[in-house]
């Protein structure tokens, strides 16, 4: 679980629990959705600027899940 932002709000990012909870790795969903595993840890780590929604749309078909899954806002 990743966050972002500061001290008092923070995206949390739960990629890599749901990606394990698939049994599928990282490489295989990076292959699948046509994307680096670069860009993929990328997003996974908090450190992407930001998410398209063609990726998010394709992560969230081949992890079955919703992009409430994967982010989650909490504030201090």
């Amino acid at each position: 679980m990743r966050r972002l932002f500061d001290e008092m709000e923070e995206i949390k990012i739960n990629l890599d629990k749901i990606i394990k909870s698939r049994n599928i790795t990282s490489k295989e969903l990076a292959n699948r959705i046509n994307i680096t595993e670069a860009n993929l840890s990328i997003l996974k780590t908090g450190k992407a600027k930001g998410v398209r929604f063609a990726t998010l749309l394709n992560i969230c078909r081949e992890l079955d899940c919703q992009p409430g899954d994967i982010f989650e806002y909490k504030r201090s």
